[in-house]
């Protein structure tokens, strides 16, 4: 059986994207958590590359920051 490769060099890639243009439009993590509707941990987390986030959650996450999801995926498949 194959090894699958690992998530987390693109989970770190998509938290830094999210980061930068986060910081890009001046919004702090508490106001995207709130304009994304989820918890300010999860934000932490999610900028951090700790956790694996849901098509639904990242989808949130470009409308709370007014950009189009392609900006904010890593390039390439994980």
């Amino acid at each position: 059986m194959p090894k699958s490769k690992s998530l987390s060099p693109w989970l770190k890639e998509l938290g830094d994207n999210i980061r930068r243009e986060r910081a890009a439009k001046g919004i702090s993590q508490q106001q995207l958590a709130e304009r994304a509707d989820l918890n300010i941990r999860n934000v932490q987390r999610i900028e951090a590359g700790e956790i694996n986030v849901i098509l639904a959650t990242a989808v949130r996450i470009g409308q709370a920051l007014g950009c189009r999801l392609e900006k904010l995926l890593p390039e390439g498949n994980p």
